[in-house]
C-alpha cells in the first residue's frame, strides 16, 4: 500500500511539472503562435442548467482577433475549420481567435477532465469599420448602417435625400470593388416637393419708315407717244404698310406724281409666369393654350362610274401657348438640381401664308423656347436664358442713274426702313415646399360677384368685386373695390 501511494504522489507531481513546463513554454516563445488581438474580451459562454455549454455568437472581420478568458484551464481547443478561424492559447485560462477568411464555423475549448468549458460559433465577415467612417465623413446627415453579408454589404438605415442614398451606395461599391456585392435598402426619410416658378419677359419695339414717290408720264411728239412710268416697290418690309395711302399730284394733262409715305412704331410686351410643383426626382408638365387648325388637303370619294364628290377637307392642328416641363432633384438642403424645358409660342401673322380658292390665310407661330440644366438654391434665381436682338433692314429702290442725283433723285426713288429690337429673358427660382392647410390658400375666384343690375345698365361695371380682403395686401387697407381687376 505504501508503494502504492507513493507512485499515485509521483504521478501527481509529474503532471503538475509538465503543465507548468507548457505553460511557461508559451509563455517565453510567443514567436510559436503569432497573433494580432483587439482590446475586445469574450466572456465565457454561460453554462445551462443541466451542465451543458450554450453556443455562444461572436463575429469577427478578416484579420482581426478578440481574446476569450476562460473560469478554468484550457486542456484541448476543437476547431471546425481551420481556414474560417483559428484559436491560440496564450496562457491556461485565456485564448485568442483570429479570423481568417469569410464565413462560419465553431470552437469548443475543454478541461483536463474532458469537460466542455465554453462553445463559440464563428461568423467572419468583412472589416466594415473603414466603410463605416468614410460614410460617416461624407454623409453626415444620414443614419445608415453596414451589415456584413457573406462576402457582400448590405446598406441599411434612413437618408436625407435620394442623392445620398445613391451616394452611399457609390462609395460602399468602391471600397469593396464590386457592384454585385452591395444591397442598398436605404429609405429616404422624406421625398422633399420642389415649386418651380418661371418668368418670361419680352419687351419688342417695331419701327418702319417707307417714303417714296411713283412717276407716270405721256409724252406725245407728234404722232408719236411715249409712256413713263416709274413704281417704286418697298422691299425692306416686302409691301408698302398701308396700300391706297397716297397723295396724287397731276402737272398738266401728262404728268402724274404719287407719293407714299408711312410710319409705323410698336411695342410688344410679353409676360408669362408658370409655377409648377413636382416630387424630387419626378418630371411634371404644365400647359396653357390651345391649338389652331391648319389646312392640309382635300379629300374626295370617287364612285363607280367614276364621278368625284363629297370632298371633305383635312386639316392638322398645331399647339401654341404656355408649356413648362421641369425635373428636380433636391441634392442637399437647400440646393436643386433642375432640368428645365419652357416654351411661350403665340400665333401671329408674321410670315402667314395666303391662298386657296377662298383665300384662307394660315397664320404663323412666334416662338420663345428654353431648355438646360442648372443648380439653384432654394428661394434663389438665376436668369437660365436672355435675347437681345437689334435688326435693322433698309432699301432703296429707284430708276438707274436719275436716282442719284442728290435732291432730284428723290422723285425717282423709294426709301424703306426697318428696325427691329427685341429683349427677352427667362428667369427660374426653385422653392421646396411643404403642403399647407387649406384656409391658408386663396382661388382666383375668391370673392368674385357680379354686378347688380343697376351696375351693370347704368355704370357699365361687369362685377363688383375680384378677390378676397387681406388676400392680396395684407398690410394696406382698401376702400372700395379692389382685387386683381376691376372693371
Amino acid at each position: 500500500m505504501k508503494g502504492g501511494a507513493t507512485q499515485r504522489t509521483m504521478r501527481a507531481f509529474m503532471v503538475r511539472a509538465l503543465s507548468f513546463s507548457a505553460v511557461a513554454a508559451l509563455t517565453l516563445n510567443p514567436a510559436l503562435t503569432p497573433v494580432v488581438a483587439s482590446d475586445y474580451r469574450a466572456a465565457p459562454a454561460p453554462a445551462s442548467a443541466d451542465g451543458q455549454m450554450n453556443a455562444r455568437f461572436l463575429a469577427l472581420g478578416v484579420g482581426k482577433s478578440i481574446v476569450i478568458d476562460l473560469p478554468r484551464d484550457i486542456k484541448d481547443v476543437l476547431v471546425a475549420d481551420p481556414k474560417i478561424a483559428n484559436a491560440v492559447v496564450r496562457s491556461a485560462q485565456r485564448a485568442y481567435i483570429i479570423g481568417a477568411t469569410v464565413g462560419q464555423t465553431n470552437i469548443v475549448f475543454f478541461d483536463a477532465a474532458g469537460q466542455q468549458i465554453a462553445a463559440y460559433d464563428i461568423a467572419v465577415k468583412r472589416d466594415l469599420n473603414g466603410v463605416r467612417a468614410a460614410l460617416r465623413a461624407a454623409l453626415p446627415n444620414s443614419d445608415i448602417q453596414v451589415e456584413g453579408v457573406g462576402d457582400g454589404v448590405m446598406l441599411t438605415g434612413s437618408a436625407a435625400s435620394p442623392i445620398d442614398a445613391q451616394q452611399a451606395a457609390e462609395i460602399v461599391q468602391r471600397l469593396v470593388g464590386s457592384v454585385d456585392k452591395v444591397v442598398n435598402s436605404i429609405a429616404v426619410r422624406g421625398r422633399d416637393q420642389v415649386m418651380l416658378k418661371v418668368t418670361v419677359a419680352e419687351v419688342s419695339r417695331s419701327l418702319i419708315k417707307q417714303l417714296g414717290i411713283d412717276l407716270t408720264a405721256n409724252l406725245n411728239y407728234g404722232t408719236t407717244v411715249v409712256k413713263f412710268t416709274n413704281n417704286n416697290p418697298f422691299t425692306a418690309n416686302s409691301a408698302p404698310l398701308v396700300s391706297g395711302n397716297n397723295l396724287t399730284t397731276q402737272f398738266g394733262s401728262s404728268v402724274t406724281a404719287t407719293l407714299r409715305a408711312m410710319e409705323s412704331a410698336g411695342v410688344v410686351r410679353t409676360l408669362a409666369e408658370p409655377n409648377l410643383t413636382a416630387i424630387s426626382g419626378e418630371s411634371a408638365t404644365f400647359i396653357s393654350g390651345g391649338e389652331f387648325p391648319i389646312p392640309t388637303g382635300v379629300t374626295c370619294q370617287t364612285s363607280s362610274t367614276g364621278t368625284i364628290g363629297n370632298c371633305v377637307q383635312t386639316v392638322s392642328f398645331k399647339k401654341f401657348g404656355i408649356s413648362l416641363n421641369f425635373t428636380p432633384v433636391v441634392l442637399t438642403e437647400g440646393r436643386i438640381s433642375l432640368r428645365v424645358m419652357t416654351e411661350v409660342s403665340e400665333v401671329s401673322t408674321e410670315n402667314a401664308l395666303t391662298g386657296g380658292a377662298g383665300g384662307t390665310t394660315i397664320p404663323s407661330i412666334k416662338t420663345r423656347r428654353a431648355e438646360t440644366t442648372l443648380e439653384i438654391p432654394s428661394g434663389g434665381s438665376m436668369a437660365m436664358a436672355g435675347l437681345i436682338q437689334d435688326q435693322t433692314k433698309q432699301a432703296i429702290n429707284g430708276l438707274p442713274g436719275l436716282a442719284s442725283l442728290p435732291v432730284l433723285g428723290t422723285l425717282f426713288r423709294s426709301r424703306d426702313f426697318v428696325n427691329n429690337q427685341t429683349e427677352m429673358m427667362v428667369l427660374v427660382t426653385p422653392y421646396v415646399v411643404r403642403a399647407v392647410a387649406q384656409k391658408d390658400l386663396s382661388r382666383p375666384d375668391d370673392g368674385f360677384a357680379n354686378a347688380s343690375d343697376p351696375q351693370a345698365d347704368l355704370l357699365g361695371s361687369l362685377n363688383r368685386i375680384y378677390g378676397v380682403p387681406g388676400r392680396t395686401e395684407p398690410a394696406r387697407n382698401y376702400r372700395g373695390t379692389y382685387g386683381f381687376i376691376t372693371d
